[in-house]
């Protein structure tokens, strides 16, 4: 990294962009549709992406290892693998929601979830918790749109 890199100037602009240009350059980093989760989400991975791109990505011999590794938590599950991989967020996110006025923030763990240091198996049953009344937690929390599927 040179004292003319302008990576670390694209990284902190990330915290300042808008929802929807965070959701643009998604579509041109990653080629894809961006996921439904939270901005911060969508910032730390636009973050990897972009010094990825500039500076390289894992190595092969990374890559195996967490491959390996991932076979020794699903026990080579391709079915568990993919959801995990196209919904889950990574243990450490943390969901925020503002509900009536008061912030609620989740931490994903590696199984479940927890919400006010209580740990919990899903994500609805905190939303329960929250709301007093019945809700889809992925829905409550704005990780999947209650009109789509998926």
């Amino acid at each position: 990294m040179t004292t003319h890199d302008p990576i670390p100037a694209r990284l902190a602009a990330l915290k300042t962009t808008p929802t929807p240009d965070l959701k643009k350059q998604w579509r041109e980093l990653f080629e894809t549709e961006p996921p439904p989760f939270n901005r911060r989400y969508l910032e730390s991975r636009l973050a990897y992406r972009i010094q990825e791109l500039t500076y390289g990505g894992l190595k092969p011999e990374t890559i195996k290892r967490l491959e390996a590794l991932g076979e020794q938590l699903d026990g080579g599950n391709i079915a568990t693998r993919r959801i995990r991989a196209g919904l889950m967020p990574i243990a450490g996110t943390r969901l925020i929601r503002d509900y009536q006025g008061v912030e609620q923030i989740v931490t994903v763990l590696q199984s479940g979830f927890e919400w006010q240091g209580r740990p919990y198996k899903s994500l609805s049953a905190i939303a329960r918790a929250i709301t007093g009344t019945r809700w889809n937690g992925w829905v409550f929390f704005g990780l999947k749109n209650h009109r789509r599927s998926a």
